[in-house]
């Protein structure tokens, strides 16, 4: 392939060159502008790079793996997301009282016992993916923008998180108290680097990535999921079951956002009404940087990955340059416009 591209550049003449080596600098000036701030953080605080940073960038990155994976599924049906943050804070909340610490004074449900891990995790992900199925189901078969669905659904699993937190014992407050076999099955480790332990989800979330790189890639679904994305029309015309394939999509990535929600119950600690929120955004911006694009029918696996460690490297850095928090979402809304117009330029160039 890399061949191909210098023989294609070799038998340009200058202006096409020019032109190229443009549209080169353009369509990945977002990458060169990330790497250049990685450069300048790293001359200004030395520390940004060191092993302990790293491995909080990747334990950032591996928190947020999940829900983004869910979301580029959405996107490549030229659709969307608005509901993966609230589910995910629910998520987190059911997991959380379901595995409080039986000796916590301040214990959700005071006669139920510690549930056994597994089974709170399929509990977890069952909620997810019901609520994907809403979503899928009400846009497949209403024939609805997900932007509208899932802005309904967000509300709807809000108010159902609200409500939960104001069950039992609780009265509104944050859960904590985790049982240690639940925060050491998340956050323990077996294995370090650079004398920083690597907490085990890290390596959770590894395997999640490989299976789903699987079932991308190398199943049925996989394929009808880009193929209903690319042009459902023609998806349809050729035997795909395109109402089928979006419930799908959607409740996997429910399923997705269950894990995230499952794995930030023992990371955070105290979860509350405010857990998961604006965790859409941050996947959204890390799909477009990693080229998921809404046009429909593109993306890659590795691509998702990119974006999320990406997103994490300059967020991390604006902390340690001692940027606002605030400022952050000024500047992560600019990286989501810009990686959009980015991506809508490739595709007007393409046609």
């Amino acid at each position: 392939m890399k061949i191909k591209i210098i023989e294609k550049f070799k038998a340009m003449d200058k202006r096409e060159r020019r032109i190229y080596c443009r549209e080169l600098l353009i369509n990945n000036s977002l990458y060169i502008f990330l790497v250049a701030a990685i450069v300048l953080i790293q001359c200004v605080n030395p520390r940004f790079l060191s092993w302990p940073s790293i491995i909080n960038i990747i334990s950032l990155s591996a928190a947020n793996l999940p829900i983004a994976l869910g979301i580029a599924g959405a996107i490549i049906l030229t659709g969307t997301d608005l509901s993966a943050g609230r589910i995910v804070g629910l998520v987190a909340c059911v997991s959380a009282a379901l595995l409080q610490s039986s000796s916590y004074a301040g214990k959700m449900f005071p006669g139920l016992n510690t549930l056994p891990i597994f089974v709170v995790f399929l509990i977890v992900i069952a909620i997810g993916a019901l609520i994907g199925f809403v979503n899928g189901f009400c846009t497949a078969t209403f024939h609805l923008h997900p932007f509208i669905v899932t802005l309904s659904t967000q509300l709807i699993v809000y108010g159902a998180l609200l409500l939960f937190l104001m069950t039992g014992n609780n009265n509104g407050q944050s859960l904590s108290g985790l049982d240690p076999s639940f925060t050491n099955f998340i956050k323990g480790s077996v294995l370090s680097l650079g004398g920083t332990p690597i907490p085990n989800y890290v390596f959770y979330v590894l395997i999640l990535t490989a299976i789903m790189w699987v079932v991308w890639n190398k199943t049925t679904f996989g394929k009808n999921m880009f193929a209903v994305g690319s042009n459902p029309d023609a998806a349809n015309v050729s035997g795909v079951n395109v109402k089928r394939v979006i419930i799908l999509v959607f409740m996997l990535a429910g399923a997705l956002y269950g894990m995230t929600g499952f794995i930030e119950a023992a990371r955070i600690g105290s979860n509350s009404a405010a857990t998961g929120l604006n965790y859409e955004l941050d996947a959204i911006a890390a799909c477009v940087i990693g080229g998921v694009s809404f046009v429909g029918g593109t993306g890659k696996i590795s691509g998702v990955i990119l974006g999320v460690v990406l997103l994490r490297l300059i967020f991390v850095g604006l902390t340690f340059l001692g940027i606002d928090a605030n400022m952050q979402y000024i500047i992560k809304g600019l990286i989501i416009l810009i990686a959009c117009a980015i991506d809508m330029r490739k595709y007007l160039v393409r046609r």
